[in-house]
């Protein structure tokens, strides 16, 4: 057992230096271009950091806090707040933060401040804190693994990941003093919940429906010593408030308001601002704020979808020109730097993984092999532009826990990221073929593509006529001066022309003959 432990611990560390790596790839391709506090005690005065954990939780996100953690620790903090503003994200990366605050030392107190939404692997982290405040108007809850169009998934797969979250949200409980029963509803769908109170008006607490039948239901009325809750004092103006028992039904899953969150007991408090919170913690003077660096916002706005199909537009198109007009570099390198972005970004972000760099790999040998060896473009061509495809698409789609690589999505968030990932790469595709029509057109003839391009050697009548390319003829013999692959250069006695080979690729020098005008283009095919 310890070996296989030390074996997942070396392999976690692993990842993370790999993906740490990827993110300082991307900076180098753009140069290039703990037990709960009895009775949850205070800190003494200073000391105060807030952290905010804003967007979506990937591992950029957990970097980034094990970073201000480190900052803040090194100052002398004395309680930690961390502010919560997320939709959730990526479960790997919220464990892997909440057992940071769990192993933080006993004298540093962790709050969680919801403001104004800590929804599935936000409220893991928030629960995982020994204390939790909300904003005026803030929710908490919903961690279920459930599948899009909110359909439950199998039994089998659910409880794979259910059981990774259960465990996590059971061992904070039991660490930092949150009602099991609660915690545990915003985990497993159909899980009733009643709130119950002992009839002398002491102890309050959250049972299921088996403990409430025991305590309530089969006992006779004069011999209850519990009874449902039915009212509890509003957090802000004291009103009473109805309980609409149960508080959880058996086809909810829980989530509460800021209002019912402090009512239920889970949070301590209500908090607008830094001095409220300041003044809740019992402390003078305002908190300090370690916020995001550049850098960690930079990489997290790389892996925004709008910009990573503008990353992949400029790849096809510098690759697609490279190879019409080889020789020119410039449009290679431009293509090569946006693919180390766009593959690096999601890669440091958790998102992409081994196998989506394997399938890429694999795909571009097979592309190669099909271009450079194979004659035409077959099964073996369209099989790696298939693989190519799908890698890129997969680096769109986060990684489940305790999945094996190329298995169907469970969890909302892969769901959601493999949708993305197919529009994005749809809507890239569409404007690079449109962008490539538009540069074939009119890039020749451009200020910019007479200097990158190889121009006809003499100037003379054919030169001046409207399209050189009508004054040649089918049948007519030219020579190969770049690589066709299939696209690129030939001679036609004066004239040098773009020309494309029914074959994959034709070598410099050799003679071909024209088989067809179609459109703007001269299709050539080699001399036996």
């Amino acid at each position: 057992m310890r070996s296989s432990e030390r074996a997942t611990r070396d392999g976690r560390a692993t990842r993370r230096l790999a993906r740490r790596a990827a993110l300082g790839a991307v900076l180098f391709a753009l140069s290039l271009s703990a037990l709960p506090l009895s009775g949850q005690s205070r800190p003494s005065a200073g000391g105060i950091y807030i952290i905010p954990i804003r967007g979506e939780i990937n591992d950029i996100t957990r970097d980034s806090v094990q970073r201000r953690v480190s900052e803040a620790r090194e100052a002398g903090a004395r309680a930690l707040v961390f502010e919560m503003d997320t939709p959730g994200g990526l479960v790997t990366s919220a464990r892997d933060i909440c057992a940071l605050i769990k192993n933080l030392p006993a004298e540093i107190h962790t709050v969680a401040w919801v403001n104004h939404d800590a929804i599935s692997a936000g409220a893991m982290i928030s629960v995982a804190c020994r204390e939790i405040v909300v904003a005026p108007v803030s929710t908490i809850g919903d961690c279920a693994p459930i599948m899009i169009g909110m359909e439950q998934i199998g039994e089998v797969e659910r409880e794979k990941v259910e059981s990774v979250i259960r465990s996590e949200f059971t061992g904070s409980a039991q660490q930092n003093g949150h009602d099991p029963e609660l915690l545990l509803a915003m985990v497993t769908r159909g899980r009733e919940v009643w709130w119950i109170e002992r009839t002398d008006g002491g102890a309050r607490r959250f049972v299921g429906p088996a403990e409430k039948r025991q305590l309530i239901d089969d006992v006779v009325l004069d011999q209850r010593q519990w009874r449902l809750v039915e009212r509890y004092s509003d957090p802000v103006d004291g009103r009473p408030v109805n309980v609409a028992q149960p508080v959880c039904g058996e086809k909810e899953l829980l989530t509460l308001t800021g209002r019912q969150a402090v009512g239920y007991g889970l949070a301590t408090a209500i908090v607008g601002d830094d001095a409220q919170l300041a003044s809740q913690l019992g402390v003078a003077g305002t908190p300090h704020r370690l916020e995001v660096s550049g850098w960690e916002a930079f990489a997290q706005w790389l892996n925004n979808p709008l910009i990573r199909g503008v990353l992949f537009l400029i790849f096809v198109v510098g690759a697609t020109l490279e190879f019409k007009y080889p020789g020119t570099l410039i449009p290679a390198g431009v293509a090569l730097v946006a693919l180390l972005i766009f593959l690096a970004a999601p890669y440091a972000a958790g998102l992409a993984d081994i196998w989506t760099l394997a399938l890429l790999v694999i795909g571009l040998i097979l592309l190669g092999i099909e271009l450079f060896v194979l004659p035409g473009f077959g099964v073996v061509g369209l099989l790696g532009a298939l693989l190519i495809l799908v890698a890129l698409v997969g680096t769109f789609v986060p990684r489940e826990p305790s999945a094996p690589p190329f298995s169907l999505p469970t969890l909302p968030a892969t769901w959601a990221g493999l949708k993305t990932g197919v529009i994005t790469m749809s809507l890239s595709l569409l404007a690079a073929v449109t962008g490539l029509v538009f540069l074939t057109r009119y890039l020749p003839d451009s200020w910019l593509g007479r200097r990158l391009l190889l121009a006809n050697p003499a100037a003379g009548p054919a030169l001046a006529a409207p399209d050189p390319r009508e004054q040649v003829q089918v049948g007519e013999i030219g020579e190969v001066l770049t690589p066709l692959r299939p696209g690129g250069r030939a001679r036609f006695g004066d004239l040098i022309l773009d020309v494309q080979s029914e074959t994959a690729y034709v070598e410099v020098g050799e003679r071909v003959k024209v088989v067809r005008h179609e459109g703007m283009m001269l299709f050539v095919r080699p001399l036996a």
